[in-house]
């Protein structure tokens, strides 16, 4: 018997890699599509690549299932609950920023879903609130010694593709503008500021807001590159240990003792980690696709923990090496 599985807001670039992932998942079903600026097409008529996949239509609708993935902007899915009446038997995955931080939503409590920080916690629940792209890029790099409370104050450079905007036009997505450019956005205030922070100090109380983050446009369409630097007296090979000791049983992040590289991940779910140090200061880099371990990929990923199947269970994705 498969999960079944729908999509609210499933016409953007979060709803489309849901919609290709649950196409390929070997035990799972996608029931419908919910988008109601596209009803009645073809899921190949929006997202063109699949053609040939499937013969689903958009629909305004939401018959019953398993598992709801709710892709939507920033701050609907709250209203689109409070407006609609589900089996109190479905579980539900959120890709918005509504529930990381107030995870209250009438009798829905929902949890943070990074796998690597609470993977048994997840296992128990029904609601998720999936984390933010750069949240899980630079989280997954200072996991580690936040929970040995090593941590001291961050500075955090990170670049993204294009489609960490969204699907709606933008004057800073145009080709021609972010073609051959990069840019700052967001300096110091990045929305995903706060669930970092919050995790963080879950696992080292003493820490604080000490994360001073500056987000930049990148010149490609997919991918999060972090960069991550802070003050530590610990040996190098000592940190490179602790690392390799908290990822020891992740399906997905690996530490690597070597420099690291977009193209290693993208396409895929995983986050790979490099390590440098000079003098007392280390910088940690990390790198994930943001359209797949920073959102579809890794909400696959909590469904998979939520329903007790293997947790790699349609992610075994290949990379874009050329």
């Amino acid at each position: 018997m498969k999960i079944k599985a729908g999509i609210i807001g499933a016409a953007g670039y979060t709803g489309g890699e849901t919609i290709r992932l649950l196409l390929g998942h070997p035990f799972a079903e996608l029931i419908f599509a919910n988008s109601k600026s596209q009803a009645g097409k073809y899921l190949y008529e929006i997202h063109r690549d699949l053609v040939g996949e499937t013969q689903l239509r958009f629909c305004d609708d939401t018959p019953k299932v398993d598992v709801l993935f709710l892709c939507l902007s920033h701050g609907e899915s709250r209203v689109w609950l409070s407006e609609n009446t589900l089996d109190a038997n479905t579980f539900v995955i959120d890709m918005g920023n509504d529930f990381r931080l107030d995870g209250q939503c009438g009798d829905r409590e929902f949890v943070y879903g990074l796998v690597e920080y609470q993977r048994d916690v997840i296992r128990m629940s029904q609601n998720i609130a999936n984390p933010g792209c750069f949240a899980t890029a630079i989280q997954l790099g200072l996991l580690p010694l936040a929970q040995q409370g090593l941590l001291s104050e961050v500075y955090t450079t990170g670049v993204t593709g294009s489609t960490g905007a969204g699907q709606k036009l933008q004057e800073t997505s145009h080709f021609s503008w972010r073609l051959n450019n990069i840019s700052p956005y967001k300096t110091l205030t990045h929305q995903h500021l706060d669930e970092m922070q919050k995790t963080l100090v879950s696992l080292q109380p003493n820490f604080g807001k000490n994360i001073y983050f500056t987000p930049w446009r990148g010149d490609f369409a997919r991918g999060i590159f972090t960069s991550s630097m802070l003050t530590i007296t610990h040996d190098l090979k000592e940190i490179y240990h602790l690392y390799k000791e908290y990822y020891a049983e992740s399906a997905f992040t690996f530490v690597l003792d070597k420099n690291i590289d977009l193209k290693q991940v993208v396409n895929t779910n995983k986050c790979v980690i490099s390590l440098e140090k000079e003098g007392d200061k280390l910088v940690i880099h990390t790198a994930i696709d943001n359209l797949l371990k920073g959102a579809s990929g890794q909400a696959i990923q909590n469904m998979n923990l939520m329903f007790g199947i293997e947790e790699t269970a349609g992610l075994k994705l290949k990379s874009i090496v050329y």
